[in-house]
């Protein structure tokens, strides 16, 4: 499910969208392969008396066991978006229940990110997003990449600065700057 590109404004790019990291599919893919091994040998296996009323049980413990532990998961991911654009960072979840947080990158004050062994050696981790007012921090888990992901932030918050200020111009460059004196 792609990110509705209508969310941008005239003026803004969108330098980066992502979803969680795949291994939130690791468990739902192993989900469908046992319960589809599991539902088949079952559903072979059922007495002959059963009939009609107990394949059409069997079927229904399959469909809802497939819904439950692969769908939903599936549809959970592929609804949750991270965007980085040049004005902002979006954030969206949900099918049914949306919800949705933009954070404009000149209120953010802090981008870091945190990685055990196990989130380094498949590249992903948790980037934390601090920004002013009521809500402060937002924790984006699983994010792929983040390393890249907050370096990338950072930057964008540093040229959103610099655009907003006028590209330095109340600064000269460092070049010109009288050295400091202690």
């Amino acid at each position: 499910m792609g990110f509705p590109n209508n969310l941008l404004q005239d003026d803004e790019e969108l330098i980066l969208h992502t979803h969680p990291h795949w291994k939130e599919l690791f468990m739902p893919i192993v989900w469908f392969v046992v319960i589809a091994a599991f539902g088949t040998v079952g559903l072979l296996a059922l007495p002959d008396s059963w009939g009609a009323v107990g394949q059409a049980v069997g079927w229904g413990l399959i469909a809802v066991l497939m819904l439950w532990l692969v769908v939903t998961p599936y549809v959970t991911w592929a609804t949750t978006h991270y965007v980085f654009t040049t004005h902002r960072v979006l954030l969206r979840t949900g099918v049914v229940t949306r919800r949705g947080r933009d954070i404009p990158l000149g209120r953010i004050n802090d981008v870091s990110f945190e990685q055990g062994v196990i989130e380094r050696m498949f590249r992903f981790g948790t980037l934390v997003v601090e920004s002013a007012g009521e809500r402060g921090q937002q924790v984006l888990k699983d994010m792929p990449q983040v390393e890249n992901a907050q370096s990338t932030l950072y930057r964008l918050v540093e040229e959103d600065h610099d655009r907003r200020m006028g590209a330095g111009d109340d600064e000269p460059p460092l070049a010109t700057q009288p050295p400091m004196r202690g």
